[in-house]
């Protein structure tokens, strides 16, 4: 089945949905059994996408865990209040006091966090790595290294990493492999096909993908499920059925939505490579772009979101482009039907193991499903405050 028919059906057994189109929306926190052998059943199948208690799921989350491995290609799904959860729980269910991780050093800002404080306040020692390392990971590796951890493309910087050639070195050596596959979504790359072991999304984003609820997942293959399943279980995770049921929906538009967010984006791309005041663009699509090669090898597309990076500009500069837009909204996340943008101005701040080689501020664009003129003319405006800003100073 193609994956554009497989986002239409995936999920949708006739045991979860009953007579209707959608899953029903099944809220639960006590299930209630009619004989001792039926209570019995549910215990020993809790895992099994058997109602058993309300944290363990209802129709609706099985329905959607089971869309997510259809089309990831995992063998089990967990679903978390959110993507930062996802990854926090995965992590916590490999790891332990003594364990050493390896973190690749464009990862999203919380998780370095996650690392720096709770993960080192438990004893479980964090490197951090170059994420262009590919194969040369295997030089990073002890005795006591139990995973491996991947964003590609990376958050802000936009390396795509050579997720295969990583994954290749931890077979060797036994180690459990974690992709934040949250760009990407099931659609633009297919973790488990590389070699990974576990993927992990905030379905916040493209999944759910207006704006209007949060859920994280992570799948993982035969060997792992158990294992993540457990863990997420006993340390208490589990997600609103109303939420799951919007990340549900929003699955079954996530096709045409991400390639207008593509052709959007590489439209905005196309006029930004014409600005002056642009020094490097990081969109995965294009040549300039660390890791472009294995993009090419290895996804299927892009999406709405990419960084630009200008000559230069202050505070004072970046507070007039952005403050007086249309249509770009100031927020984090990304992935809605919206356009937003949010600044950085000092890119090294967030890693340990990379020198950052721009000295300008970084803008980080999300092109949402916006008329691209429409985004042009406002990014055209900004251009202007922001270098009247400069004049002024």
């Amino acid at each position: 089945m193609k994956i554009a028919s497989k986002i239409i059906h995936a999920g949708r057994s006739k045991k979860w949905t009953g007579y209707s189109v959608n899953v029903p929306v099944v809220r639960a926190s006590t299930i209630v059994f009619d004989t001792m052998a039926e209570l019995k059943h549910a215990t020993v199948h809790r895992g099994d996408q058997v109602p058993y208690y309300g944290r363990r799921g209802t129709q609706t989350h099985f329905a959607f865990s089971d869309a997510i491995c259809e089309l990831e290609g995992g063998s089990g799904c967990a679903l978390y209040p959110c993507g930062a959860a996802a990854i926090s729980g995965a992590l916590l269910a490999f790891l332990k006091t003594g364990d050493h991780l390896l973190m690749v050093d464009n990862a999203y800002e919380p998780t370095r966090g996650l690392c720096d404080k709770l993960l080192k306040n438990l004893g479980i020692e964090t490197t951090y790595y170059d994420p262009l390392i590919g194969a040369g990971i295997a030089t990073l590796i002890k005795p006591n290294t139990k995973v491996i951890f991947l964003e590609s493309p990376g958050s802000l910087t936009m390396e795509v990493q050579d997720v295969p050639a990583i994954c290749a070195v931890a077979k060797q050596h036994d180690i459990v492999v974690m992709l934040d596959n949250t760009w990407a979504s099931p659609l633009l790359f297919r973790p488990f096909e590389h070699g990974v072991d576990i993927s992990i999304q905030a379905a916040t984003k493209y999944i759910v993908g207006h704006s209007d609820a949060m859920l994280g997942t992570a799948s993982a293959n035969a060997k792992h499920w158990p294992t993540l399943r457990e863990a997420g279980y006993l340390m208490g995770y589990c997600a609103s059925a109303d939420d799951v049921y919007l990340a549900a929906r929003g699955l079954r538009t996530l096709g045409v939505r991400l390639k207008q967010h593509q052709q959007n984006a590489l439209e905005v791309v196309k006029w930004l490579q014409q600005r002056p005041e642009v020094a490097h663009i990081r969109h995965p699509a294009l040549p300039e772009n660390p890791g472009h090669a294995e993009f090419m090898r290895d996804f299927s597309g892009s999406n709405g979101l990419f960084s630009v990076v200008l000559h230069q500009g202050d505070a004072k500069a970046i507070a007039a482009f952005i403050e007086g837009m249309q249509h770009f909204k100031m927020g984090f996340s990304w992935g809605g039907y919206e356009s937003l943008i949010i600044a950085n101005l000092n890119v090294q701040a967030l890693r340990t193991a990379t020198v950052w080689p721009y000295q300008g501020p970084l803008l980080r664009l999300h092109i949402g499903l916006e008329d691209p003129a429409d985004l042009i003319a406002d990014l055209e405006r900004a251009f202007n405050r922001f270098n009247q800003a400069l004049v002024t100073q």
